[in-house]
């Protein structure tokens, strides 16, 4: 009788927050029959894109400080006391004045990351774990043995292996389309050092997000100084061989997202939400879909009533759009930032107080809440969502740090930085000469096509197309599928159709569709292929790719959440 080895083989893919959570919960899950093998593409594990070179530089901060960390092995407030004394210095922190409840530089926050895996993996060594790593390797493709359900893993350099389980957490992705070709003309501020330039002459940034408030800082450093003024503001003042400099953003919104404040639960979980079972009979009594407006009741307006009765009041009638006209009225009537300041100052009061701005919170516990079972939305109802919800929530819980903040401040108040309303059918002409053509519709409604000679799209990580799915022999194999959803009435999906809307479809059984960005998953992150099985040995975390029924971006909310489920569905079998 053959022995062989009968420990399960997991490949991980991607060494960041992701691969750093998955790999935590197999360490800490009590067993250890199986191997794991890690491909990371840096020489490093834990810190991943944001908190790397390849996303910050030294003035670039966390907007999330460690009592809001998901639990990893030691928290940062004991790790610092052991961090290297040159990296301490480099960021002027010293460990017995460190404060759990501020935000930190993001490339010592990789440090931290990076720390707690070695942490983890020699404690993986101690419970008979074999983990085996590959550093500086890039995995170039990925495909299916149905027959004997393993996966196959090729690498940049041939080194083509065979697992039971693999879990794709390879992070962002930035395509790249136009620069390097067009001078000038930049497709994401990534990696920042790129941005380290003296410009003379203005700048247009596409977006008002964290990834434009990064793009914004780097800029500003290299053509000018920040000091502080003797009103305790700060200031701040351009260099003079960089005197024609100025940032413009252009936002779709016309506003800039909201300030971090005090946050009563810092791990975005409330007791009063709706459980799995309720979802699921929920569900059972709505042909199978999750209703956003049942969603935004209990897991919203509900949790109001006790909580604060007078802003209950005031809602409790309200529909997601009357919640959202509510919201972003003051929002579009006040100048964007007039408001920056004020909210900046109610920040301040509230996490010197350390009282939340409870109904901004509740908004970031909604979007967590609703994020996992989305998949379960009809298409009406996820339209209803990309349109009205989610561009309010993306703007309140941005949470931008105070020093973000103040920075910005600083530069408008010297005239160096601009915001422009450019609306949603504004356009981008990159020209073969260098720089691009911004064309927009100004708030007079005339047209306009503004020159830049250096442009940043800022718009953030985009949600990535069925078609960019990097592994393409799964692609082939229609081991993978677009994520798409159906239409709740024939009636709304034929005028959608109608409309010449292109992300609808109609099958063969006359149902209509919605087509969604990213490729379709189960409850448990496991890929669907083109005859709607899962796949029960690939499983798939890497938010680019599961946009479309993982709406909301969490960050290592949602590295925790996803990868318990993943972990114990291996696990399990």
């Amino acid at each position: 009788m053959d022995i062989k080895n009968t420990k399960k083989r997991i490949a991980i893919l991607g060494g960041g927050p992701s691969g750093l959570f998955i790999y935590k919960r197999l360490v800490e899950s009590g067993a250890n029959d199986f191997e794991v093998e890690i491909f990371e593409r840096k020489s490093e594990l834990g810190s991943g894109m944001p908190y790397s070179s390849e996303g910050a530089n030294d003035e670039h901060i966390t907007n999330v400080s460690d009592n809001e960390v998901p639990q990893i092995v030691t928290s940062m407030a004991e790790w610092i006391h052991t961090a290297p004394a040159e990296l301490l210095q480099r960021f002027n922190i010293k460990p017995d004045q460190f404060n759990e409840y501020k935000v930190v530089p993001r490339l010592l926050f990789g440090h931290y990351l990076a720390a707690q895996f070695e942490i983890l993996r020699k404690a993986g060594s101690k419970a008979g774990i074999t983990t085996t790593v590959h550093f500086n390797s890039t995995v170039t493709d990925m495909g299916y043995d149905l027959e004997n359900e393993t996966v196959r893993i090729e690498t940049l350099d041939q080194n083509n292996k065979e697992f039971d389980y693999a879990v794709i957490c390879t992070g962002h992705n930035w395509p790249i389309r136009y620069e390097g070709k067009i001078p000038g003309y930049y497709d994401a501020p990534y990696p920042p050092q790129k941005l380290v330039q003296k410009l003379n002459h203005p700048i247009a940034v596409k977006g008002s997000s964290l990834t434009a408030i990064d793009a914004i800082r780097t800029l500003a450093r290299n053509n000018g100084i920040f000091e502080a003024g003797a009103d305790g503001n700060l200031n701040f003042e351009l260099f003079p061989d960089s005197a024609d400099f100025k940032i413009m953003m252009h936002s779709r919104s016309g506003m800039l997202p909201a300030v971090r404040f005090h946050l009563e639960d810092s791990h975005l979980s409330n007791d009063s939400l709706l459980t799995q079972e309720e979802i699921e009979e929920h569900r059972k009594n709505n042909d199978g879909f999750l209703s956003l407006d049942f969603i935004f009741e209990k897991d919203f307006k509900e949790i109001f009533r006790e909580k604060e009765p007078e802003f209950y009041e005031r809602i409790k009638g309200f529909s997601i759009e009357d919640f959202v006209e509510h919201m972003m009225d003051l929002r579009e009537r006040l100048d964007p930032f007039q408001l920056l300041k004020a909210e900046y100052a109610q920040a301040e009061k509230s996490i010197k107080r350390k009282e939340s701005i409870y109904w901004k919170e509740m908004l970031a516990v909604l979007s967590f809440a609703m994020n996992h079972p989305a998949k379960y939305f009809s298409a009406e109802d996820m339209q209803r969502l990309q349109k009205g919800l989610m561009p309010l929530i993306s703007i309140v819980i941005a949470f931008v740090p105070q020093k973000s903040c103040e920075e910005l401040l600083a530069l408008h108040q010297a005239g160096v930085l601009d915001l422009v309303p450019v609306g949603a059918d504004s356009k981008v002409e990159p020209q073969s000469e260098g720089g691009i053509l911004y064309h927009f519709r100004d708030e007079n409604d005339e047209n306009q096509s503004v020159y830049y000679q250096t442009f940043v799209d800022c718009v953030g990580q985009p949600h990535l197309a069925y078609n960019d799915f990097p592994f393409r022999s799964l692609l082939s194999q229609k081991a993978v599928s677009p994520a798409r959803l159906k239409f709740k009435s024939p009636k709304e999906g034929s005028v959608a159709s109608m409309q010449g809307q292109d992300s609808v479809e109609k099958n063969e059984n006359g149902d209509y569709f919605l087509n969604v960005s990213g490729i379709a998953i189960n409850d448990n992150f496991q890929i669907i292929d083109q005859y709607g099985a899962f796949n029960k040995n690939i499983y798939i975390m890497a938010v680019p790719y599961i946009g479309g029924f993982n709406p909301d971006y969490s960050g290592l909310d949602f590295c925790e959440a996803a990868s318990l489920r993943i972990v114990n569905a291996i696990l399990e079998k």
